[in-house]
């Protein structure tokens, strides 16, 4: 029997569409599902939903929840990895604190200050599973979607190698969805392909029957002037290839936006925006809870859009797919570091996830890739090296911090969040940094 593991089951929102995916899939219905969380009221709903849309879908999978980590894994096929150390109070405190410095913050969970303290404080947990992994499931592949993605995947794949580690995200799957809606061409009748880093990835081909699509999106966007009020559409008129995360993300990654008001006006970016989202899940959370008291189970439409449940039908039946995936640069991408976490197509088959190499990227696009990847790269040493001056020093290189603080403030703040997640943090960079 394949064996399925979620840890952080307890985002009972994701687990949902993930075990709705899943069970979509007939060859799956008999599966092993075993749900850890640390959050044993979380726990106990999501196990909840799982029976509720197994019994939907006519499956008759093995479902287990447990509080013990390492039992849950005994034995795993693949782990989905959905982990938000800290919830709500941690991402709270990642707007908050750099708000009160003057520093502006949409989503905050992949570049920037916000990413920065997200992954330092994911990193222990990350290092704990891949420890027992190692331990007790060695052959299972870890499926990960927790962000900041590049950070999460790279750290990995430099302390724990062996573990077979894929980044799960369905932006570039979104991202041409919508644009084929935008031209009026149908998803299914396209080929496209995208590289880059995960939340700024671009689609380097779209076409259809060997036609750029290109064009057709040029004349949408001359024919429409609010189509040019988004922040990626702005990137894609400068830079020639449309990126493939939302405007949202796209402003906290470049230091052209963000902290010019006239900017954040002109292309609507909405400042903060991932604080209603994280307050709006608790809601979500609440009321899907309640609906379940009550025995009432409402499930969306089963798409099977997301990767993770692709990947296990691949690997638990052998069906041939094309995904994208966040993995080690090992020679995928020639103009981006070695090692780097990089997003880039990927095959999977019942031998696992096997990443295309790319070759060189545009050479503007590659320029903005290696400015993230600094972040990304400073911060992984950061907490590798237990040096908390390199935790500074990737702030101090992230594009919207350097454009809007000092050096001072960079360091004032670096402090100011360290004190705040405290214990959340690896060990050696919990102490306060002067110069």
């Amino acid at each position: 029997m394949f064996r399925v593991v979620f840890i952080g089951a307890g985002s009972v929102e994701f687990t949902r569409d993930l075990v709705r995916d899943l069970f979509s899939f007939p060859e799956l219905r008999e599966i092993e599902l075993t749900l850890h969380d640390i959050d044993e009221a979380r726990l106990a709903t999501a196990e909840q939903v799982a029976r509720f849309s197994a019994d939907k879908h006519g499956a008759n999978p093995v479902i287990r929840s447990t509080l013990d980590r390492r039992a849950a894994l005994d034995g795993a096929d693949a782990v989905v990895n959905m982990i938000a150390v800290g919830g709500h109070a941690a991402t709270t405190t990642d707007f908050e604190v750099p708000r009160g410095y003057g520093l502006s913050q949409t989503i905050g969970d992949t570049l920037g200050v916000g990413g920065i303290f997200r992954a330092l404080r994911t990193f222990p947990v990350l290092a704990g599973i891949a420890a027992d992994m190692s331990a007790v499931a060695p052959d299972a592949w870890l499926l990960n979607y927790t962000n900041p993605m590049a950070m999460n995947i790279q750290y990995l794949s430099c302390i724990a190698p062996q573990v077979k580690t894929a980044g799960m995200c369905h932006s570039v799957y979104w991202t041409v969805h919508d644009l084929c809606d935008l031209v009026g061409v149908p998803f299914e009748a396209v080929d496209f392909m995208s590289a880059g880093v995960n939340h700024q990835a671009w689609v380097l081909r779209w076409e259809r029957a060997g036609q750029d699509l290109y064009p057709l999106l040029d004349e949408r966007i001359a024919a429409d002037p609010e189509l040019r009020r988004r922040v990626r559409v702005d990137m894609y008129r400068r830079l020639g290839f449309y990126p493939t995360e939302t405007s949202e993300h796209s402003s906290e990654y470049v230091p052209w936006y963000l902290d010019r008001p006239a900017e954040v006006e002109r292309l609507r970016i909405p400042v903060g925006n991932y604080l209603d989202i994280s307050a709006g899940h608790l809601r979500e959370y609440e009321d899907l809870r309640s609906q379940l008291v009550r025995g009432v189970y409402v499930e969306g439409a089963s798409d099977a859009v997301e990767y993770a449940p692709q990947v296990i039908h691949s690997l638990a039946t052998g069906t041939l797919r094309r995904i994208q995936v966040t993995t080690p640069n090992d020679g995928l991408i020639d103009d981006l570091p070695r090692g780097a976490g990089v997003e880039v197509p990927a095959l999977v088959d019942r031998l696992g996830v096997q990443p295309l190499r790319v070759g060189p990227l545009p050479p503007q696009l590659a320029a903005l890739n290696r400015q993230f990847l600094n972040v990304v790269d400073l911060t992984v040493r950061a907490a590798i090296e237990g040096d908390p001056r390199l935790v500074r020093n990737a702030a101090m290189c992230d594009p919207h911090t350097a454009a809007t603080l000092t050096v001072d403030q960079i360091w004032d703040l670096c402090n100011e969040m360290v004190a705040a997640h405290g214990d959340l943090l690896p060990e050696g960079l919990r102490g306060q940094l002067r110069v």
